[in-house]
């Protein structure tokens, strides 16, 4: 039909994988991918940009952060938190603090990822924020139309960096309540814009940069 590849998101991200020929070392350890480009042999190549997503979207819009200034806290245990936990590692956070509403699907995460990660119970999520330098939401927690992230915020520290991987509504409440503690707080919709950036580059040969009008037009 002509087209170049597609960008998929859940739930389709692990089931993508199955129609793959070609899947990216990336991809395989997250076990999901977001991006597919149809070859002109007409292969299916697979990648996973999400966690290049991420970490772009957190240098541009909290450029003073550093993924070695401390501990990491991330809420959510699904397709977009195995991204970030393997982004965390590659870029050399030391220790990563998990939770997830249901435990055992943090632990598979911990056995998959390593030692650098600590799971902790849910109803304790919030005691891991307290000396974290960064926070992260991979869950729906907080999304338009689904429920609230109620994960307790006060013990978010002046200076921290969180981010909420929802981006609609742009401005959760985790985001907020950090932002009156004195956090700084990065939007989804980078990361969302950022994740885009390598599929594009694929498909049509040309870079896209992501500035302040490229978020203009998706806001529009």
């Amino acid at each position: 039909m002509g087209f170049a590849g597609v960008n998929v998101t859940i739930p389709h991200k692990v089931k993508v994988l199955e129609i793959a020929d070609l899947v990216t070392d990336r991809a395989t350890l997250i076990g999901a991918a977001n991006t597919l480009i149809f070859r002109r042999d007409g292969k299916i190549h697979a990648d996973n940009t999400d966690g290049y997503g991420f970490i772009a979207n957190l240098q541009q819009n909290a450029p003073g952060w550093k993924p070695d200034s401390g501990p990491a806290a991330v809420l959510g245990a699904g397709g977009a938190a195995r991204a970030i936990l393997s982004s965390l590692i590659e870029v050399g956070v030391k220790e990563i603090f998990l939770s997830n509403r249901t435990r055992p699907r943090a632990e598979a995460l911990k056995s998959d990822f390593g030692s650098r990660i600590t799971v902790v119970d849910w109803v304790q999520a919030g005691n891991m924020l307290e000396d974290c330098a960064t926070v992260v939401n991979t869950t729906s927690l907080g999304m338009t139309g689904q429920p609230e992230l109620r994960v307790p915020l006060d013990g978010l520290q002046r200076g921290t960096v969180v981010t909420d991987l929802v981006y609609s509504p742009l401005q959760t409440r985790l985001l907020r309540t950090a932002k009156e503690a004195g956090c700084v707080t990065v939007d989804g919709l980078g990361m969302l814009l950022h994740q885009a950036v390598p599929g594009f580059e694929r498909w049509f040969g040309v870079r896209p940069d992501v500035d302040v009008d490229t978020r203009a037009a998706v806001l529009e």
